[in-house]
């Protein structure tokens, strides 16, 4: 069995500097709030809200009991056994193994059972008059008891998944690279394994595994392995692209990423697959898991496409990292897709900008670079020659003067759609490239009088 050292330290300690007289207080509150307990988890987390009916009910109800008659007992006497706690979470562990859950559902429930103890500690404390510092105390002691219980429960769940940490993560690698190699055939996906009686025989009995399933056909590959490990295959997820490490032993996090989040941080170019759209709270997750590192998330697809929205997300990073698109530790994929999409062929691009910008060839670069940057404002703002002039820096007359001399030399092209179209996407195009370059629009440091146009360009 792999135990954490963490785990095995804290456990042959008490759960915190409690008074043991506090578990007399303790103790009448066990039964109703290990009901209520139970009852919240299975109105907060989905996976087990069908589940809690019946013998599985009265399974958990046992589990949540005991763990907390342990933590009770331990405050009473730091030296009790907590033996039969320990089976018990290893069992917990590799039962949502072979149930095919990922860890995070028994992590959400110990969480969820963490602050329903955290509320009744309140009102008790409120009714005995307690002080504040023991309420502290109080949930320190919760937080580290929590921690110990996941550690068992990960120690079973890991040895049922094949042994150790290494082989899991291993085993979520290739879960990964199946997904992006394309794997079509997600049979299984949304099936649910085991019935209630199955469950109370699992956790009763150690290292017996579910009822066999039945099915019309059996599961792919994929399915498969994603039952191994407990992984819930997702109907859309969003890829992430990381900046890669100098470090060629593969890159080393400082924090922590939530349990469904598949990664692959051996890469050369490393990368994060999470499951559905990237909120607030997922967010968040990534910037402290990341600790400052450069990452762009990708397009929300279907699981399908994922490949799809990791070859977006590179090609994003780069245009951050060559200066394309604005520096940030977090850039969503989804906010410059027009931007991606220009600068996904530069050699079609700079073609494109050759073949409608050829009427401009026979200028100065200097006159050329000016009308340049003046028609690319004409065509993505349409504004008059006074809305103009403010966004290039220029006089209201100067804007008009080049104005008059663009339209000399375009001449039709900017009168036909398809002309037209083509010419703003080749120079929203060139002017990312210059952005890259370094090179500030040509508007933004005219100075002095407008040099004289050609009134002919052909030939000059």
């Amino acid at each position: 069995m792999v135990q954490t050292a963490a785990a095995s330290r804290a456990r042959t300690q008490p759960p915190g500097p409690l008074p043991q007289e506090l578990a007399a207080v303790m103790w009448p509150e066990l039964p109703t709030v290990a009901e209520e307990m139970v009852h919240e988890i299975g109105r907060a987390v989905p996976e087990y809200r069908p589940l809690l009916e019946g013998s599985y009910r009265t399974v958990m109800l046992h589990c949540v009991r005991q763990n907390l008659t342990s933590f009770v007992e331990l405050v009473a006497d730091p030296t009790a056994s907590t033996a039969e706690r320990d089976q018990l979470c290893h069992r917990l562990g590799e039962f949502e193994a072979h149930e095919g859950r990922g860890l995070h559902c028994l992590q959400s429930a110990l969480r969820i059972g963490a602050r329903v103890g955290l509320r009744r500690a309140t009102t008790v404390g409120t009714r005995y008059n307690l002080p504040a510092s023991m309420i502290v105390a109080f949930a320190d002691a919760v937080f580290a008891y929590t921690d110990v219980i996941e550690s068992l429960c990960r120690e079973g769940y890991v040895a049922a998944r094949g042994g150790g940490d290494e082989a899991w993560e291993s085993q979520r690698g290739r879960l990964l690279r199946l997904i992006l190699a394309g794997v079509a055939d997600l049979g299984g996906r949304h099936g649910t394994r085991g019935t209630a009686d199955a469950t109370a025989t699992a956790v009763a009995a150690p290292g017996s595994g579910p009822a066999p399933g039945s099915g019309p056909a059996p599961p792919s590959p994929l399915a498969e392995l994603a039952r191994r490990v407990g992984w819930r295959i997702p109907e859309r997820v969003t890829m992430v692209a990381l900046s890669p490490d100098a470090d060629r032993n593969g890159l080393r996090l400082p924090g922590r990423l939530d349990d469904d989040v598949l990664s692959e941080l051996g890469d050369q170019r490393p990368h994060l697959l999470v499951p559905g759209e990237v909120d607030e709270a997922r967010e968040a997750m990534l910037e402290s898991a990341l600790g400052g590192r450069r990452a762009v998330l990708g397009v929300t697809v279907e699981l399908g496409s994922a490949a799809d929205s990791l070859r977006w997300a590179r090609q994003t990073l780069s245009l951050v990292e060559s200066g394309v698109l604005p520096q940030a530790r977090l850039t969503r994929c989804e906010n410059h897709l027009v931007a991606l999409w220009l600068m996904g062929d530069p050699a079609l691009a700079e073609h494109l900008a050759v073949r409608q910008l050829a009427p401009l060839a026979g200028l100065t670069p200097g006159q050329r670079e000016r009308l340049v940057d003046t028609l690319r404002t004409w065509l993505t703002t349409r504004g008059t020659a006074t809305q103009m002039a403010e966004v290039l820096h220029l006089h209201p007359q100067t804007v008009r003067y080049r104005m008059r001399a663009l339209k000399r030399v375009l001449g039709g092209q900017l009168g036909d759609p398809e002309q037209r179209f083509a010419t703003e996407l080749a120079l929203r195009a060139l002017h990312l490239r210059r952005r890259a370059s370094g090179r500030p629009p040509a508007g933004a440091h005219a100075q002095g009088r407008e040099p004289e146009l050609p009134r002919d360009h052909e030939g000059n």
